[in-house]
């Protein structure tokens, strides 16, 4: 009886290619999805329809996340949940901690829950892991060639609309405070690229700062906040990549007296609730995060069913004005 391999041997491609076809799953070429259709008719073989409708069977999804202590996070992980509720499916909740071998280990138990799909917030997870599974997987601001879909906001736009308001405020020297850098980069890597086309574009100067990365899996910005404020004293404007690390700045101005946004404008991302209980209450741009969480369960739904789903999901962000500006 022939098997993947001897298809992908036949077709002359890879077995994760054949996988794709088979599963309906990410971008195929039609030439490619010809040669698979002509080596499964040669060699007479047949998918295992019966292990497909056992894995169809499960109602859980995993949830695969980096951290669950991140306000970020928690919010889209309750959104998530209610989101599967109402469709039908069960939460399987995966804490990495920011390991890869976590993220590893994470997926094998995925697929031996036989789960209905895979959602996963990552940046280190190697591509290789997903290449031969038969269940849909959705990547959240990250995109994998492997994977099934995956659904980010406009980050870039995001950076635009951050920096034209700090422009537009009358501010002159602005540093943008990223996420730690990361190989390969994610699509938040895209907000700085905003940020930086719109003051090269506006002639105004402006930095750029990136916390290490054992900070961030910390949430704790002190050191970064410390060194903009000590060797930065001219600048007049921040925008920070997430609400906490924007938060945190506020609580450093607080400490040497320096007055938001009197003397110092800042815009943070993501309007979660911390946004709006800091003092004063932040200025930030808008991630849909509950309509994400939404696209991404029907993403599931849709590709667990056989329907083909878009590729690549790019919904709108919007600045939120507050206090801090």
């Amino acid at each position: 009886m022939a098997t993947i391999k001897d298809v992908a041997r036949e077709a002359g491609l890879t077995v994760t290619t054949v996988s794709r076809v088979l599963n309906n799953r990410g971008y195929i070429s039609e030439n490619a999805r010809q040669k698979v259709n002509d080596a499964m008719k040669k060699l007479n073989y047949q998918p295992n329809e019966m292990a497909r409708s056992l894995r169809k069977k499960s109602n859980l999804i995993g949830l695969i996340v980096p951290h669950i202590r991140h306000p970020y996070f928690a919010e889209m992980i309750s959104y998530l949940e209610r989101e599967a509720y109402e469709l039908g499916y069960r939460i399987m909740l995966c804490n990495t901690k920011d390991r890869q071998e976590r993220e590893r280990e994470y997926v094998d138990i995925c697929k031996s829950n036989r789960v209905a799909g895979i959602i996963i917030f990552s940046g280190s997870v190697e591509i290789s892991t997903f290449e031969e599974l038969e269940i849909p997987v959705i990547t959240m601001e990250r995109y994998l060639e492997t994977a099934t879909a995956s659904v980010r906001c406009d980050n870039k736009t995001g950076g635009v609309l951050a920096a034209r308001k700090l422009i537009e405020a009358g501010c002159k020297n602005l540093i943008h405070v990223g996420s730690p850098q990361s190989n390969p980069e994610l699509p938040a890597d895209d907000r700085a690229r905003g940020f930086v086309e719109t003051c090269e574009k506006a002639g105004v100067g402006y930095q750029l700062i990136y916390p290490d990365a054992d900070d961030d899996s910390k949430l704790s910005y002190a050191d970064v906040v410390e060194k903009i404020l000590k060797e930065h004293s001219d600048v007049d404007g921040i925008f920070a990549s997430s609400d906490i690390i924007a938060a945190q700045i506020i609580q450093g101005c607080h400490a040497i007296g320096k007055k938001i946004p009197e003397d110092l404008k800042l815009i943070g991302f993501d309007d979660i609730l911390v946004a709006e209980i800091t003092s004063p209450q932040l200025t930030t741009i808008h991630q849909p995060i509950k309509e994400m969480a939404s696209l991404a369960m029907r993403l599931i739904k849709g590709a667990s069913e056989g329907e083909v789903v878009p590729r690549e999901s790019v919904l709108p962000v919007r600045l939120v004005e507050r206090e801090t500006v």
